[in-house]
């Protein structure tokens, strides 16, 4: 084989999806190490003479030829791939797709800081569900079917007559106001990641934590449980008034006194055929319920579309009445009508409604907005059925909102249109002014009527099982257990439980004390949306990312006070009551339940204000969604500075860039050798001077200094002892010694190779930056792209690094390419998709470019402008042959083993010979596509294990050669951005 030519031993994979590349499986060894490597090249040759001049490469796994699996019984993934970037100790992108450490499945504990390097950012392909719904019949409809209730058909020209026009148009954009910024909160909540089941509880919990979610989400349930009782009761009573000879009972006759003195008597169904109906009923929605997404996606139409058509029907026969036609007090189109029921007439009425001089009952504004509120409710229904969604981040804002303009649009029609219609005195009269009015049969609004309560009905024992079972599945309230359900699967025990609620409800036949409580249930819900949505936007996390861009913390503000002064002006007792059972249930969950943590905006509120947080936080692992760079400014500079200059100037600048909107802190330390009573004092003036630099560079951020020995000692303590809590430093950076060569400093190599093992020890990123002396400080602008070379697993850090540069002034204009390294026989289109689809999911906005890395020798064909990398590389080559025999001489007249910096190594030539390859190739793409990049991010490979460290600065130096502006990042044990919201 020529020199160069990389040997590949690549088996053909079994591959469900047709793909060549190998997806990683949970139980997959995700992380080959160098220093398995070395074991496993070692066993491999056990007898031949390695040269460093012309050798056969063999990337392979972790996995030596003497223990290599058998394909049909090797572990759980069949045959083993080999991987041809060995020198970063991970598998390569290819490999990242499919894991689920980022979808919520726990990841052991490691056994050792090297061992756990294998946790880090995954894409769990979700298991496909049997049925998944779009945004028509996923959200538009449940929300249609939800808004347009009975209110509207026998309620809501009454309404009109007792407020009058004004009034009504007032009180119809005032509750509509409330729910459209509510869905407006909704939608911001709901597009900031994938979204589990469980709807605006979901969104409550993960927002403001587990105790208020489950409280909320309870009482949410419940209020729907009911409601569709109430949806049916309405349905059973309407088609009784329609056709009285189906009562199988005696029904009652009321006398009421009219204006006129006249009394009149009004039909009542009676109690027992509501309640026979009613459960009869129930009954058989709870079998449409039981036969899942797709039979609940067949039978909505049938309730919608007759519902719109009798809504149609009502507007043509009002364009066509006349006066007294079809009906006394009808004038058709009137614009003196439209004069006269301008203003209100509030007035008496008995329990029914109708107008009696000797009623009970006295109307006003604050009593109507109780009355008309229930017939916007309703905007949750495409949410509760979350799980159940093709694509929540869209359907959700886009058929919420659409539902609720389309419901308010017609509510504020219709009141216009009703007030030009009819008398006031027909208005308050005729509870069924619709049905008399359509054109062409009144029986049409009966149906109507019947089948806009039925599909509520429908949508609220769809919905309710499913919150019920979201949160039985967070095991937040061990009593829940019972309601758990599987992925995919349907709850059918939450819907036996929620209908026998709902058939509870119905026997009891009047909920006009309940129905109240139902509303602010309701009401609750919605101020807890918009408080989510009000604290996540105000506290800004770089987890906080919604798709949804017209949103802002102050109209979350607003819909959540217009939802608390509704309750309030509906009733204050029913109020009270409501949130005295909404607080014993936190307490409850306070005391029984399971300590769960969701990254809720609280927490991050507790990282803002730090003494809170550490008290309330202590040492706990940061969740993603609450995950901040805390880096730790590594002031050592590699060379000299000028006087009273502590730290490189550039190096606060990029500090800086690693906040969102300047909210982080960072921690500059630098070390001073020597004995701490002798040098106590410099220490303290020292950081007087790196505190003030600090403060000029206006960057948030304390400042260190620390005595030692040495500057490994004084690294090794840093690492170990530097914050409090989860406030200490995540992220170790410093410059890339580029002058250790140059200006013949030896001991660099052993330093710096010793300071990253620690950060690897101690689990801590590192960013290593080269070029700092190009960096951009805040008024230099630049254009072109940020190009990441994701290679390894790094928990997304690199990510979102490259989104942290974007909100920077200097980085703004700047476009993210992130560049995926494949091997020859990879199927770049679907690694390329499935990349897209994950940057998506992460709401990340990059392009995407597949690379297949090839042999060096088509490189060097294809492209005449990398000659100074193979000179590059054969000085490399060259130096690291001489140091080698130096270490071998010297051991010999020693007669010690092979030792360098006085620890003793092992040395395998042929796995030296493919560090060099990788980073030279590595380097090479770089150049090729990156030349003219703002700056390239690359993967931090660890210094392999028993290698010298002056091997390994001759490997990072070929890596970085010719490349002006690089960051090169290692991420550390945990995912540091997540999928969901």
């Amino acid at each position: 084989m020529e020199n160069g030519e990389i040997e590949s031993q690549d088996e053909e994979l079994p591959s469900r999806t047709g793909r060549q590349y190998r997806p990683v499986v949970a139980h997959d060894r995700a992380v080959l190490e160098m220093s398995s490597l070395e074991s496993a090249s070692s066993s491999r040759l056990p007898d031949r003479e390695m040269s460093l001049k012309k050798i056969k490469v063999n990337a392979q796994g972790k996995m030596d030829s003497n223990a290599k699996e058998d394909p049909t019984q090797g572990g759980p993934n069949g045959p083993q791939r080999e991987s041809k970037l060995e020198l970063f100790g991970f598998d390569s992108l290819v490999n990242i797709l499919g894991l689920k450490s980022m979808s919520g499945e726990q990841i052991p504990a490691p056994t050792s800081p090297r061992d756990g390097e294998d946790i880090s950012i995954t894409l769990g392909h979700p298991k496909p569900a049997a049925v998944k719904l779009g945004t028509m019949m996923g959200v538009f409809v449940p929300c249609l079917q939800n808004i347009m209730g009975i209110i509207y058909y026998i309620r809501f020209s009454w309404i009109v007559g007792m407020a009058g026009i004004l009034q009504s148009l007032l009180l119809v954009s005032f509750c509509g106001l409330c729910t459209f910024l509510t869905g407006i909160s909704l939608s911001a909540i709901a597009t900031n990641g994938a979204m589990k089941g469980g709807g605006p509880y979901y969104l409550i919990g993960r927002a403001l934590g587990p105790e208020v979610g489950v409280s909320i989400g309870l009482c949410f349930f419940l209020g729907n449980a009911v409601a569709g009782s109430l949806y049916v009761l309405g349905a059973v009573e309407t088609f009784l008034n329609a056709v009285p000879s189906a009562g199988i009972f005696q029904g009652s006759t009321t006398s009421v006194n009219t204006t006129a003195g006249v009394a009149e008597q009004i039909q009542n169904p009676s109690l027992h055929d509501l309640q026979v109906y009613g459960i009869v009923v129930t009954i058989l929605l709870v079998f449409i319920v039981f036969g899942g997404v797709k039979m609940i996606n067949r039978v909505a139409p049938a309730f919608l579309i007759p519902v719109l058509f009798s809504v149609f029907c009502i507007f043509i026969g009002v364009f066509l009445a006349k006066k007294d036609d079809p009906s006394p007090g009808i004038t058709g189109l009137s614009l003196t009508t439209f004069k006269d029921n301008l203003g209100s007439d509030y007035q008496l009425t008995n329990s029914a409604g109708v107008p009696d001089t000797n009623g009970t009952v006295y109307w006003n504004f604050n009593a109507l907005v109780g009355l008309f509120f229930p017939a916007v409710t309703g905007i949750m229904a495409g949410s509760n059925r979350s799980a159940s969604l093709k694509d929540t981040q869209r359907s959700i804002p886009v058929g919420t909102l659409a539902a609720s303009l389309t419901t308010t649009s017609l509510y504020l029609i219709s009141v216009l249109l009703f007030g030009a219609l009819a008398t006031r005195e027909k208005l308050l009269k005729d509870r069924l002014l619709t049905a008399t009015v359509a054109w062409p049969l009144p029986a049409i609004i009966y149906v109507g009527i019947i089948l806009s309560t039925l599909g509520a009905a429908l949508q609220s024992l769809t919905g309710a099982p499913r919150l019920l079972a979201a949160i039985a599945n967070d095991d937040i309230l061990p009593v829940l257990n019972y309601f758990k359900v599987a992925d995919g699967s349907e709850p059918y025990i939450a819907t036996l439980f929620t209908a026998f609620i709902c058939i509870g409800c119905v026997v009891l036949g009047n909920l006009d004390l309940i129905s109240p409580t139902i509303t602010m249930f309701f009401l609750l819900c919605y101020a807890g949306v918009n408080l989510s949505s009000f604290l996540l936007d105000l506290l800004d996390a770089p987890s906080w990312r919604p798709r949804w861009k017209f949103h802002h913390w102050s109209l979350s503000l607003l819909g959540a006070s217009l939802c608390i002064v509704i309750m309030f002006l509906i009733s204050w007792s029913f109020t009270v009551v409501s949130l005295a059972l909404v607080s014993l249930i936190y307490y409850y969950v306070s005391l029984k339940g399971k300590a769960g943590d969701w990254g809720d905006g609280f927490k991050s509120a507790y990282f803002q204000l730090a003494l809170r947080s550490l008290r309330s936080l202590g040492a706990s692992q940061v969740h993603p969604k609450n995950w901040y760079p805390i880096p730790l400014i590594f002031c050592r500079p590699w060379g000299k500075l000028p006087e009273n200059v502590p730290c490189h100037p550039k190096l606060a600048d990029f500090a800086n860039c690693m906040k969102k909107k300047g909210r982080g802190m960072s921690i500059f330390v630098s070390i001073l050798d020597g004995d701490y009573h002798e040098c106590a004092e410099d220490a303290k003036t020292a950081c007087r001077q790196l505190s003030t630099y600090i403060d000029y560079k206006r960057c948030e951020g304390v400042a260190e200094i620390v005595v030692a020995p040495n500057m490994s000692v004084g690294f090794r303590g840093i690492v170990q002892t530097m914050g409090l809590g989860n406030l200490k430093p995540n992220i170790v950076v410093m410059r890339y010694p580029e002058i250790w060569r140059r200006e013949n400093l030896i001991q660099i190599p052993a330093v710096f190779v010793g300071i990253i093992n620690d950060c690897i020890v101690a689990n801590k990123a590192v960013v290593i930056v080269k070029g700092l002396d190009e960096w951009p400080n805040e008024y230099q602008r630049q254009y072109g792209t940020i190009d990441l070379y994701w290679i390894v697993r790094d928990g997304g850090l690199m990510l979102l690094l490259s989104q942290l540069l974007l909100t920077k002034e200097s980085f703004e204009s700047c476009k993210i390419q992130v560049f995926c390294i494949a091997e020859e026989d990879a199927d770049a289109e679907n690694l390329k998709a499935d990349v897209k689809k994950f940057l998506y999911d992460l709401r990340m906005q990059a392009e995407v470019i597949v690379i297949t890395m090839k042999s060096w020798e088509s490189h060097v064909e294809g492209n005449t402008q990398q000659d100074d990398s193979v000179e590059a590389y054969t000085a490399a080559q060259q130096r690291i042959a001489a140091y080698l025999q130096e270490m071998k001489d010297k051991a010999q007249r020693e007669g010690t083993p092979l030792m360098a910096d006085g620890k003793p190594v092992v040395v395998n030539e042929q796995q030296v010979e493919k560090f060099l390859y990788t980073c030279l190739k590595l380097n090479s793409t770089i150049l090729r596509y990156s030349r003219m990049a703002a700056v390239v991010l690359v993967s931090l490979p660890p210094p392999p294990v028993s290698h010298p460290p002056y091997f390994y600065m001759e490997y990072m130096d070929l890596l970085v050669e010719n490349v002006p502006r690089l960051l090169m990042v290692r991420g550390y044990r945990r995912d540091v951005v997540t999928l969901f919201t």
